[in-house]
């Protein structure tokens, strides 16, 4: 029986007071619907997870938590326990399913995803995945850094084919994504079946996605509202009384601000944002703690809670990604397809190895994933490359999305470096500046003095981008470039660039350059103050451009596309033959050979970058 507002839905909104504050209390069960107090009509577990990112191993600061090996059990034992009529709650249905959802960033480009690359396809993150049995997956922004063939390559290579969701993504350009479109494995949405129930099923995916990643030719709806109701009013046409949404939107808060604009979503499993959220007495992982509201600095209390555009409460739920916690959302609807009650034990479930709530590693996935990844981290971990006699500043904030940082010049010298070589061989000019997007700086921690491995080069940078030559950039465009850099300061931003080849100060209390995502500048910086290259070649002084003949830039391809809205706004570039990871290593082993010294890296840079104030 197909809803309606006013038939069904608006039901439950005149019967509960309608908030939208952090924890708020679910709807009542007997009174929202006129259904038996007693007992459901149908009680429905989600499964979630997101942002994986190809934590296979374990959790980053303490392997003792996450890995995909205790994650895949931990789903397993869950979605049993959750499917046994035995086991249902007071007033929970008999009649019981459960669904496992990603909410996208499913891998990441880095040591251990290497290893996949390494062996082909499937990958190792693909055969994980079938191995957890997903019934859908949302595509998220990393999804695509690699590019979008990669990203047909994991999708193809997951075993049982669950569908890839966006209703936002327009594949059909790219021929290999197109294919999988065709035969069902990416689509807007689909439909499940759970004991006699009919489940949609619809994904999204950030409208920032070719700002931030690297999708080529997949369009992006910015859209998201419309693109996500059309497919859930498609549903409800078909009669589906019960809709999911699974997305990408790069935090939780996104999540509950689209809701209030749309109608007829009974859960939202957001994506993105890596948020904890859970009660005080929810086990953690050790050194996690519960995200706080921005505004109010109130914990995040799972669910949390969004009303949508017709006044009705929508639990919105998330986890923290890299497979250390699995998300439980337990939900009753009455016959009408209306939510009436989410169960006290909704919540985060810890991945551990350790302690009372240990679970052993799932047999298949540790023969087939975790033992060859394992083996290749290994290999690069024992290759030291170079020895350092400073500490490498890698972390983000304060670091380098917020400052110059040594580690930021290694590597924006090391891009430099590779441009200047590979020039006469691609029949480039020599870059006289590097400009290297701080998002792309991965590691996220300090590496201490000493010795100094092929993993911490794909630690530090991991993503397939390519080493790129842009060429005669005019300088009122050279300016434009350090204006988008530190427009975001003093927040911290992987749009902060770490450069090479030129000096320059810029005062973060002056007037933000603003750019759109063609590159197109709607409102002009005046944050750049001074900018003087190497050789002493006056591009900037006192605010203004000053005239003379244009600067070859190099960066990485994924800045020179116009990624973190770097407004080179199409101008030709030239991919010089490396990643920016093999250029970092090339510096380290032959530029530098292997040694790294405190005096032309020394802490804190050597103003470089110079804030005003």
């Amino acid at each position: 029986m197909t809803r309606t507002a006013s038939q069904t839905r608006r039901v439950v909104a005149v019967a509960v007071a309608l908030v939208l504050t952090v924890g708020a209390a679910p709807p009542a069960a007997a009174a929202s619907a006129g259904q038996h107090a007693d007992r459901a009509d149908f009680t429905l577990t989600i499964l979630h997870n997101n942002d994986g990112e190809s934590q296979l191993l374990g959790a980053p600061a303490d392997p003792d938590y996450g890995g995909v090996a205790r994650f895949a059990t931990l789903v397993r034992q869950l979605r049993e326990t959750e499917r046994d009529p035995a086991n249902a709650g007071a007033g929970e249905s008999r009649r019981r399913g459960v669904l496992t959802l990603s909410s996208g960033d499913n891998f990441l480009a880095g040591p251990q995803f290497a290893a996949s690359l390494d062996k082909g396809v499937p990958f190792y993150d693909s055969l994980a995945a079938g191995r957890i049995d997903y019934d859908a997956v949302a595509i998220g922004n990393h999804e695509f850094d690699l590019g979008p063939d990669i990203l047909a390559d994991y999708v193809s290579g997951v075993p049982g084919r669950p569908p890839f969701l966006s209703a936002n993504l327009d594949v059909s350009a790219e021929p290999a994504l197109a294919g999988l479109a065709e035969q069902g494995g990416i689509a807007s949405s689909t439909v499940v079946r759970q004991r006699g129930e009919q489940i949609g099923v619809v994904g999204a995916t950030t409208p920032a996605l070719a700002s931030i990643s690297s999708p080529r030719d997949v369009v992006v709806d910015p859209d998201v509202r419309g693109a996500i109701q059309a497919e859930v009013d498609a549903l409800t046409a078909r009669g589906i009384d019960k809709i999911i949404l699974i997305s990408h939107l790069q935090g939780i808060h996104e999540d509950r601000a689209l809701l209030a604009r749309l109608r007829d979503v009974d859960v939202a499993i957001a994506g993105g944002g890596d948020e904890l959220l859970a009660a005080d007495d929810d086990p953690l992982v050790p050194g996690d703690t519960i995200t706080r509201d921005p505004q109010t600095g109130e914990p995040l209390r799972y669910p949390l809670y969004a009303v949508d555009a017709e006044g009705v409460d929508v639990p919105v739920v998330t986890t923290a990604g890299d497979y250390k916690y699995v998300g439980r959302i337990v939900v009753d609807f009455d016959a009408r397809g209306v939510v009436t009650s989410v169960a006290e034990r909704s919540g985060p479930v810890r991945v551990s190895g350790v302690g009372a709530d240990a679970v052993r590693p799932d047999p298949v996935v540790r023969r087939q994933v975790t033992r060859p990844v394992e083996d290749y981290v290994a290999g690069l971990q024992a290759r030291v490359v170079a020895s350092s006699d400073v500490a490498l500043e890698g972390r983000r904030d304060p670091g380098v999305r917020t400052r110059e940082t040594n580690l930021g010049n290694l590597l924006a010298d090391a891009l430099l470096d590779a441009g200047r070589d590979q020039a006469d061989r691609y029949g480039v000019a020599a870059p006289q500046v590097a400009l290297q997007n701080s998002g792309g700086i991965r590691n996220n921690a300090l590496i201490p003095a000493g010795s100094v491995t092929e993993l911490d080069t794909y630690a530090v940078a991991p993503f397939a981008d390519f080493v790129a030559v842009v060429p005669d950039v005019p300088r009122a465009q050279v300016k434009e470039l350090l204006e988008n850099a530190v427009s975001s300061a003093p927040a911290a931003d992987g749009r902060f660039a770490q450069v090479a080849g030129v000096r320059f100060t810029y005062d973060p209390a002056r007037t933000a350059q603003q750019v759109d995502d063609a590159g197109t500048v709607v409102r002009a910086g005046e944050r750049v103050r001074e900018a003087t290259l190497d050789d002493g070649t006056v591009i900037v002084a006192d605010g203004q451009v000053v005239d003379g003949a244009g600067i070859s830039i190099v960066t990485n391809d994924f800045s020179a596309r116009g990624g973190d809205q770097y407004p080179f706004r199409g101008l030709p570039f030239t991919s010089v033959g490396m990643t920016y990871q093999q250029a970092l290593l090339g510096y380290l082993t032959e530029e530098l050979g292997g040694r790294v010294t405190a005096a032309d890296y020394p802490e804190g840079g050597e103003g470089r970058i110079v804030r005003i104030g």
